[in-house]
């Protein structure tokens, strides 16, 4: 279950990757299409939030900055 972090109301565009950089803050960049490279990342929030280990952080439908724990491991195939 996810829970909110930071409440930021970012407005997301069509055709960008929005996501938490190493400063905490929301960055976004242009996605790449075909023979189109991406574009290079800009700030859209500066919000500084401290990560944790073992959590996974991403913008949630809301704008809003919101974490996850990470699954350790997962299902493993049986061999025949």
């Amino acid at each position: 279950m996810a829970k909110k972090v930071a409440k930021v109301g970012v407005k997301k565009e069509k055709g960008f990757l929005y996501f938490i950089d190493k400063q905490g803050d929301v960055s976004s960049a242009a996605m790449a299409r075909g023979d189109k490279k991406g574009g290079k990342p800009k700030k859209v929030a500066k919000v500084g939030i401290k990560k944790e280990k073992g959590f996974l952080y991403f913008i949630d439908k809301q704008g809003d900055i919101s974490s996850a724990a990470m699954v350790k491991g997962g299902k493993k195939k049986k061999k025949k």
